[in-house]
């Protein structure tokens, strides 16, 4: 995607999901309760279940076409990050693109919304990746931190009409027992990944190439893991996605394995049942 590119939005395939939109955008304060467009078999033996975290946004097409092809629901993670045309993935221009991935009934938590990265060593200290304070290494508190996950939420609902679940990816993967109980404490639950579902998306393309992170999912992931991906990688020459999604989608089912949002998960099915606060929590 070059400065000049806008996102193609796709025209939704079915009328109830048009007028649910149309409820949405009209300002009906609603989650939205059905299923979505994608056909998905009760029966599912060996599922994964297939997350990714916002990023640069010049593959989120990419992305969504291969999903809506496959007919493979997934959970996305929201931080408002930076896309390759200067703008931020929660800015105006992308709210038509969340609002077609809602429509189809895929899952969605926040990430923060500045992409805090918890620094090593520190029970508080985060270094801001996004946002007015990008690069800088702050000092927080239980307040602000919960803060940070709830303005991807408010901001979710503004655009879709539909409330994230009450779960969150803390950037890079870093939390630290008072940070995971403090997130607890303002109603949101921590959700990682499984070894084997990391996919590799965002390491050195040099030397993990496509084709080896492709063999190694493959051979590596089972049933029950959730796997992790990015909307765009800004330091991977060669993309992940979708060179090694639409095969690595392909190649699953026809190892027998099944796709389900995390709503279907049996550990973190709870906190998707769940409505994210976007208030602070009275105690």
């Amino acid at each position: 995607m070059n400065s000049a590119h806008r996102p193609r939005w796709r025209q939704l395939t079915s009328t109830a999901a048009a007028a649910l939109m149309a409820m949405a955008c009209a300002g009906w304060g609603f989650v939205f309760a059905n299923p979505g467009s994608f056909a998905t078999s009760a029966n599912c033996a060996k599922p994964v279940y297939l997350t990714f975290d916002t990023g640069h946004m010049g593959v989120a097409d990419l992305v969504a076409d291969v999903l809506q092809r496959h007919q493979v629901p997934v959970t996305f993670f929201l931080a408002r990050e930076r896309t390759l045309n200067g703008g931020h993935t929660l800015d105006d221009e992308w709210a038509p693109w969340w609002r077609a991935r809602a429509a189809e009934g895929h899952a969605f938590a926040s990430h923060t919304w500045d992409h805090w990265v918890l620094q090593p060593g520190s029970a508080w200290r985060f270094k801001a990746t996004q946002g007015d304070r990008r690069g800088q290494v702050l000092t927080a508190d239980e307040a602000a931190y919960c803060e940070q996950l709830r303005q991807p939420v408010r901001r979710f609902e503004a655009m879709t009409g539909q409330r994230m679940a009450a779960a969150f990816r803390a950037p890079a993967g870093r939390t630290s027992e008072s940070l995971i109980a403090a997130a607890r404490a303002c109603g949101f639950e921590h959700v990682g990944w499984s070894s084997a579902g990391f996919l590799g998306d965002e390491l050195d393309s040099t030397r993990f190439p496509n084709e080896q992170l492709l063999k190694k999912a493959l051979r590596d992931i089972r049933a029950g893991d959730v796997l992790v991906a990015h909307l765009g990688i800004w330091d991977r020459k060669e993309a992940w996605a979708p060179a090694v999604l639409e095969p690595l989608v392909a190649g699953l089912k026809e190892r027998g394995f099944c796709f389900r949002t995390l709503r279907e998960h049996p550990v973190h099915g709870a906190a998707f049942a769940r409505r994210a606060p976007v208030d602070e929590v009275r105690r």
